[in-house]
């Protein structure tokens, strides 16, 4: 039986990290659209919702890919509409997010500026929008910003990409 679980991660284009989650292992569905944290609810930004089999990837390695796949270190002019945030729905995955990030942090020689923040409200996008870049991976949008991200994951996190990524 699958064990699924739920997280919302933002950071960039939600286009590239649908695009990013889709290829993975283990991810059973993921909603592009704009999540607004909790006590924030008008306040959105891009950003996705991963259904994941944690049984086939834990959450340390959806973290650790999601701070790979976008700026998560890096204030800039954009960052209103593309909040770097992982986005918990059980307050139990605080304190875990919290220790993920402390750990990957050790590892990097710039602050890490990905919030950890509780789910408030959800908008889908625009259907025309969702499955951007597996419905036309040659579009230049894919081609410059999330074939990259995409090549990055075959290199780096191999074992968890799935073979819908060729």
């Amino acid at each position: 039986m699958q064990n699924l679980r739920k997280i919302g991660f933002g950071g960039g284009c939600h286009w590239c990290t649908e695009a990013v989650f889709m290829a993975l292992k283990g991810v059973a569905k993921v909603e592009q659209g704009f999540i607004a944290p909790q006590g924030d609810t008008d306040n959105f930004s891009e950003a996705v919702i991963v259904h994941y089999n944690a049984e086939v990837i834990e959450l340390k390695d959806l973290v650790a890919i999601h701070l790979d796949t976008h700026q998560s270190s890096q204030n800039h002019s954009m960052r209103h509409k593309y909040r770097s945030a992982a986005y918990y729905f059980k307050k139990q995955d605080e304190d875990f997010l919290k220790s993920i990030m402390t750990e990957f942090q050790k590892e990097l020689s710039t602050p890490i500026i990905t919030a950890i923040l509780p789910f408030g409200r959800f908008k889908s996008s625009e259907e025309k929008f969702i499955n951007y870049y597996f419905n036309d991976t040659e579009k230049p949008f894919c081609k410059t910003h999330i074939s990259p991200k995409i090549k990055l994951l075959k290199e780096k996190y191999a074992k968890h990409v799935s073979t819908i990524v060729s």
